[in-house]
């Protein structure tokens, strides 16, 4: 494939391999992982007849490795149709501004498919959520603490307005005993 074998020697772990039944290399494909998403790249194979056969095994153990890793994401260039197959489709604007800095040189031609939520984002938002409640119950908790000051103030209100009427009346009757008996 004249892949650049210096670049690709310095990241040998990230391939998966296909071998014959007598140990010949038959073909592989490279995964890398950045910022929890997985990039399939450097698909070759010694004879391309056999690409068809080979890609479903090593699509499995990509997704097995990917998997493993806990990858939310899985991108490629690859334009073979298989990938397709494989569930990968053009990635919306929203995925591809989640796209890892390390591979955003390109630009089109991307497959992505989604292996599942963020998490992180979705425990994110649990705690944005619970922040919320927990402000709201506080705002809630203020709102019956002053609602209970409010009830004692008109109730204190309506005992000094009772002793008002009661000495006021009592005062009444004392200044003027005849009141009563009209």
């Amino acid at each position: 494939m004249r892949y650049p074998a210096e670049e690709l020697a310095k990241r040998v772990t990230e391939f998966q391999v296909a071998e014959g039944p007598d140990g010949r290399l038959l073909g592989a494909a490279g995964i890398q992982i950045a910022e929890r998403q997985g990039l399939i790249h450097s698909e070759a194979f010694t004879d391309f007849a056999l690409a068809d056969e080979l890609r479903p095994l090593l699509w499995d153990r990509l997704h097995a490795v990917a998997t493993n890793h806990g990858l939310l994401r899985i991108w490629t260039r690859e334009a073979a149709p298989f990938w397709h197959h494989c569930g990968l489709q053009p990635p919306d604007s929203a995925a591809v501004e989640k796209l890892p800095e390390l591979w955003r040189g390109h630009t089109t031609g991307w497959l992505s498919l989604k292996l599942r939520e963020d998490v992180e984002a979705v425990m994110t938002l649990d705690k944005e959520f619970a922040m919320f409640m927990q402000s709201e119950k506080q705002r809630t908790d203020r709102a019956f603490q002053q609602a209970r000051i409010l009830k004692q103030v008109a109730t204190l209100i309506a005992l000094l307005l009772l002793i008002l009427v009661v000495g006021g009346a009592f005062w009444l009757i004392m200044k003027n005993p005849q009141l009563l008996h009209r």
